[in-house]
């Protein structure tokens, strides 16, 4: 496809949008550390949630969800569980709070209040940064995969190569595209810090929101109900499932078929009770050292940290499902005489450009792939910004240089971003697709980190040799087990990945002695977690008669339920606008509206009474555990 010139415009506009906020914010994100990783932790919580939005609708995300929509319909409403989405709801209801009490700038900086300064704390530290340098290059990869993909459809080479003074393979094409794209997010995510991905994202997430309801309006416009009908098998317009998938593409396009039975979905009731077996340990372990993570700490109090992960799933599900399913039913109509004949030949990741390419009328294009390399660089920036956030203030600033100048930090810190991006680079030259690195990170890398995050949290016995224990052998096993089972769904080793990394957990832990009595009770009075925290809680309490142990388990939990159910409709809402599915359209706004009320009385009044009395209790004890932190840390 050849672009039109308003279109190559409003993107080149928009690339030179991002570096202006990038020299702009430049000065500001330069003052600190805290300026720099976390925006001075000044930001509103519904930019902080509109940003963190911005960064989970990536293009490679975006590629994939359409070609699940296309294959699966309404059913693909599920598979996300693979991340899993509803861990936003874990975090909305308690995790977010719990995070932010901490007052750390990091996840590494974080475990020095759960496992204090001893030389367990010391490994589980190290271990830390280890796994949140190896998420972050994984994620970058998978995102230089989709945008090189992406931008090859409509930017063909034997145009773009005469004015390119050197040869490439065109094999390599889509690489090449990566490279000037990830270098455009590289510079402004430097330059701007926290603050300046944050202001970009704002700008970003304008742009997809409209580009979503553009391409969904011209969906809804374009392709008749009958039309639709012919093109769909029995049950793809359904949530529902039984034992199997239920969906038949035998006699519209063969060679799904063969597709399903390589995802290996088609047993599809057991493939959803394993995504939300591992989906809810993981959402109980917390958020990954990543991005999502930092949004979180960045947040201006503890309350405002769970109204930024509520908020994500408002400002994120809308408009990515409106922009998801106008392509599909697009795509289902008009080109499934194509992919019937293509065979066992159809790249179904490139739906998403191939539609945009034939559908889309000058300036629209421009604005969709304006949006879509939005989407691209928001998530990449984010993700640049949490590998220096490790790499400097856990690594740089504890064994290097501790007594470095914010000047010199800054500048090491945009080194260490370039390394970083440099490295995944080069690696992604050696992923197949973006399904192979996706799935790792989800299922087997993701896997290894699940046993020691819940246990931190729940359980007091548990230690920091118990911690990198756990996480030493889950990332192991991240590496070996998917090359014994190479034919296999990382989801369905799971389990093995998890009991392999709970049994690196026990052995660490009652091999060495519990964490000091001082820094247990400092950090129970300071997050105040529900679980096995007995006797820390006994001894709490003795010290500080006032506190109130945290007794809502039972309540977060009826949330937590209430919440996913909540998240569903969100999800469903915008397919059914697209689809013109009024019926259930009226349904869905109905159980949205129901379990809105539900959250607003026994989740939003209760935090917001229960914040009030926590920050009353910790002003009248003086010293809060952060500031006795800083203490030990300097001594």
């Amino acid at each position: 496809m050849k672009l039109a010139l308003i279109d190559v415009l409003i993107i080149a506009i928009y690339l030179a949008a991002m570096v202006v906020i990038g020299l702009i914010m430049k000065k500001k994100a330069a003052k600190n550390l805290d300026e720099y990783f976390l925006g001075g932790k000044t930001l509103p919580y519904y930019l902080l949630g509109l940003s963190n939005a911005s960064g989970m609708f990536d293009i490679s995300g975006t590629m994939w969800l359409v070609y699940l929509a296309f294959v699966y319909g309404l059913k693909s409403l599920w598979v996300p569980w693979l991340w899993p989405v509803f861990n936003q709801i874990f975090m909305m209801v308690y995790l977010s709070v719990w995070l932010r009490r901490s007052n750390a700038r990091t996840g590494a900086e974080w475990i020095r209040t759960r496992f204090g300064f001893g030389n367990g704390a010391g490994l589980s530290h190290g271990i830390v940064v280890c796994y949140a340098v190896i998420g972050v290059v994984g994620f970058l990869s998978y995102g230089f995969i989709g945008v090189g993909k992406f931008m090859e459809v409509f930017l063909p080479w034997d145009i773009i190569s005469a004015y390119v003074p050197f040869h490439v393979d065109p094999v390599f094409v889509p690489h090449l595209y990566g490279i000037f794209f990830t270098s455009i997010a590289t510079f402004y995510v430097i330059m701007g810090g926290m603050e300046g991905i944050v202001w970009a994202d704002a700008v970003q997430f304008t742009i997809m929101t409209v580009s979503g309801i553009a391409i969904a309006v011209t969906a809804m416009n374009t392709v008749s109900a009958d039309a639709l009908a012919a093109s769909i098998p029995a049950g793809w317009d359904s949530p529902f499932f039984g034992w199997e998938l239920g969906i038949d593409w035998s006699h519209h396009i063969p060679s799904i078929m063969e597709k399903i039975s390589a995802d290996q979905y088609g047993l599809f009731a057991v493939f959803v009770m394993m995504m939300l077996f591992k989906g809810v340990f993981f959402s109980m372990a917390g958020p990954a050292p990543s991005y999502d993570m930092q949004k979180v700490l960045a947040c201006r109090t503890p309350r405002e940290a769970a109204l930024m992960s509520a908020s994500v799933s408002v400002f994120l599900l809308l408009p990515r499902y409106l922009m998801i399913m106008g392509f599909t039913v697009l795509a289902l109509v008009f080109f499934s005489a194509d992919f019937r004949q293509a065979g066992n030949g159809i790249d179904f990741e490139t739906i998403l450009p191939r539609a945009i390419s034939q559908f889309s009328q000058a300036g629209l294009t421009g604005l969709l792939l304006a949006g879509l390399l939005a989407a691209f660089i928001s998530t990449f920036a984010s993700t640049v910004n949490a590998a220096p956030a490790y790499l400097i203030n856990d690594v740089y600033l504890r064994y290097i240089n501790p007594y470095a100048s914010s000047k010199v930090t800054i500048r090491a810190s945009y080194i260490i971003s370039l390394v970083v991006v440099v490295f995944s680079t080069v690696t992604a030259f050696y992923i197949q697709d973006i399904n192979t690195i996706l799935q790792w990170i989800v299922s087997a890398l993701y896997g290894g980190y699940i046993a020691a995050n819940v246990l931190k949290w729940h359980w007091w016995r548990f230690n920091g040799h118990g911690f990198f224990w756990g996480m030493f052998a889950g990332i192991l096993a991240a590496v070996i087990v998917p090359q014994i089972f190479p034919d296999t769904l990382p989801l369905y080793y799971f389990p093995l990945m998890l009991v392999l990394s709970l049994i690196g957990c026990i052995i660490g832990t009652y091999s060495s002695p519990a964490v000091d009595e001082d820094t247990l009770v400092e950090f129970y009075v300071r997050v105040r977690p529900w679980g096995y925290w007995g006797p820390v809680a006994a001894k709490a309490m003795q010290r500080y008669p006032g506190l109130q142990p945290n007794t809502n388990f039972r309540r977060d939990m009826v949330n937590i339920a209430v919440g996913i159910v909540w998240q569903c409709a969100l999800t469903l809402l915008p397919m059914y606008i697209v689809l013109q599915y009024h019926l259930s359209l009226f349904s869905t706004i109905l159980v949205l509206g129901i379990t809105t009320l539900i959250l607003k009385k026994n989740w939003y009044d209760n935090m917001n009474r229960e914040e009030i009395e926590y920050e009353r209790f910790m002003s009248s004890i003086g010293k809060s555990i952060h500031d006795s932190v800083k203490e030990k840390t300097a001594a």
